[in-house]
């Protein structure tokens, strides 16, 4: 009686033993993990109530199970049994397994990192654009704006982590752009700047620096610093180079300065004020006379630049479905082939 009766429950300790095979498997990973595991879905897991009903499903099956009476039942029963006899139990643990995983697979498992601190470099920089009439001349090809335009536009596609504004100065200057991550935008105004579109007789380069450091006043980050690109001298504004750059000195901010043009007939430059004003705030000055040395001016002061070190914590995410979804496929594929050809019955 009770050979039989464990008999009957082949099935269930059998999936017990799969299960616990596959616990010693799968949890070592789980319990290793900090922070363990996280279920977005976590509602599909009611779906292994479905389990015990497979297990009764599969003990009733057994106990209905066609018995030959023969007189010599009792010596056969002694007889060792071959590994075929087992095969029905070890496809109901398998098949079991393969619901559960399918089931933890929709409940959309992701490993859930320690939070940690990470550091991410920065900076927060201040795009400043000449925007007086002489930024029409075409000694750069197509013109000096449009030749400046287009190494801007490189340069901040080139970006991941700075927030970057710009400025744009004639004989006042104006923000075109706050501090920004958003890119698309940023470069979406730059490339629609055209001249004209501010007062464009005089040249106001303290009155630019102002604006920009104005951008830069709250900034927190480590590293600040003001591109300014010109084509002359300062010739207008109510705050002079000068004045302007003892003010970034004051909030330590870089000013990184360009001369752009090979030809200055027709309106005067100061190379010496844009040297003196990158000196003093410990920035560089350069002097590009075609868009290649244009652009290395640019890649220049990306690599001058002191990158700001921002704190980063959270938690991060690893998607851990597939793995889960994958495991429970290969049961069902061993199962299938233990049912249709290693335990096929031939009428």
């Amino acid at each position: 009686m009770r050979k039989r009766f464990a008999a009957v429950l082949e099935p269930v300790w059998i999936s017990l033993l799969v299960w616990c095979a596959a616990a010693l498997w799968l949890l070592p990973p789980w319990l290793s993990d900090t922070s363990g595991l996280a279920l977005r879905h976590p509602l599909f897991l009611l779906g292994w109530l479905v389990i015990p009903l497979m297990l009764y499903r599969a003990v009733r099956k057994r106990r209905r199970d066609g018995r030959v009476v023969h007189p010599l039942t009792g010596s056969m029963a002694q007889m060792p049994r071959g590994f075929r006899t087992y095969i029905p139990a070890v496809s109901t643990g398998f098949r079991t397994l393969a619901v559960a995983l399918l089931f933890l697979a929709l409940a959309r498992p992701q490993n859930m990192h320690e939070r940690v601190e990470t550091d991410t470099e920065g900076v927060d920089l201040v795009l400043t654009l000449d925007m007086s009439g002489s930024m029409a001349e075409v000694d750069i090809n197509p013109n000096r704006l449009e030749a400046a335009k287009e190494v801007m536009l490189d340069f901040i596609s080139r970006r991941k982590n700075d927030r970057i504004g710009a400025v744009i100065f004639g004989e006042n200057a104006y923000t075109l752009c706050p501090l920004t991550l958003d890119y698309s935008v940023l470069s979406s105004m730059i490339a629609d700047l055209s001249l004209g579109v501010i007062s464009d007789k005089a040249t106001a380069i303290g009155n630019a620096v102002g604006v920009s450091l104005n951008r830069l006043r709250k900034s927190d980050a480590k590293s600040k610093a003001i591109i300014l690109l010109t084509d002359g001298a300062s010739n207008a504004g109510n705050i002079s180079p000068e004045q302007a750059t003892n003010f970034a000195k004051t909030l330590e901010v870089h000013i990184y300065t360009i001369l752009v043009g090979q030809n200055d007939k027709g309106h005067a430059i100061n190379p010496a004020l844009l040297v003196q004003m990158a000196e003093e705030t410990g920035g560089a000055y350069f002097r590009a006379t075609d868009k290649r040395e244009l652009a290395s001016s640019f890649h220049k002061i990306l690599n001058a630049l002191e990158k700001s070190r921002i704190e980063d914590k959270g938690a991060t995410y690893a998607e851990a479905m597939g793995k889960y979804l994958l495991l429970a496929l290969l049961l069902i594929a061993v199962d299938l082939l233990l049912v249709l050809v290693i335990a096929r019955r031939v009428p």
